[in-house]
């Protein structure tokens, strides 16, 4: 059996070809009252910063090297997240160009006590890949299962109705 710590290690950088299931990555945090806001629900900047945070994950485990945040895209906030329910953050990468990293990004609210979940906030994300602090290339993004075919493809027509403002 794999230890979290087998889950979480970087691909091996001899593989030139990670696939998108190897940068799937999840994280829960308990919406608690610092992170909430005049309404008692979670900030949308802490929100950000924690899907900001797992992209990043994302992408290094795709990269293999250091990542930086070069774009938000489309980051819709659809409903809050209350104080005392779970934020559920999930990020994998669906796209690569010669030193970006394209990353989906989801958070979901779950009431800790039933287990009931909804999406509250989804978007977009470009990493850049650095080495010594300057951009690197990053390798080619393999596809290999239809589950990992069904990411890509929600990812991709997600991304295109965020470009067409068709939400």
């Amino acid at each position: 059996m794999k230890t979290a710590t087998d889950l979480l290690r970087l691909p091996d950088k001899s593989r030139t070809m990670p696939s998108l299931a190897e940068t799937h990555l999840t994280n829960r945090y308990r919406v608690l009252p610092n992170h909430a806001n005049n309404y008692d629900t979670a900030h949308g900047g802490i929100v950000m910063k924690w899907l900001d945070e797992i992209g990043a994950m994302a992408a290094m485990r795709f990269a293999g090297n250091p990542c930086v945040t070069a774009r938000m895209d489309g980051l819709n906030f659809r409903r809050p997240i209350p104080v005392g329910d779970t934020a559920l953050m999930e990020a994998y990468v669906y796209g690569a160009g010669r030193t970006s990293i394209r990353v989906r990004v989801r958070a979901e609210r779950e009431n800790p006590t039933t287990g009931e979940t909804q999406v509250t906030t989804e978007g977009h994300f470009v990493f850049v890949a650095l080495d010594g602090g300057e951009p690197t290339p990053v390798p080619e993004l393999t596809v290999e299962t239809d589950a990992e075919r069904e990411l890509r493809d929600a990812a991709l027509d997600d991304a295109d109705r965020d470009a067409a403002g068709e939400r």
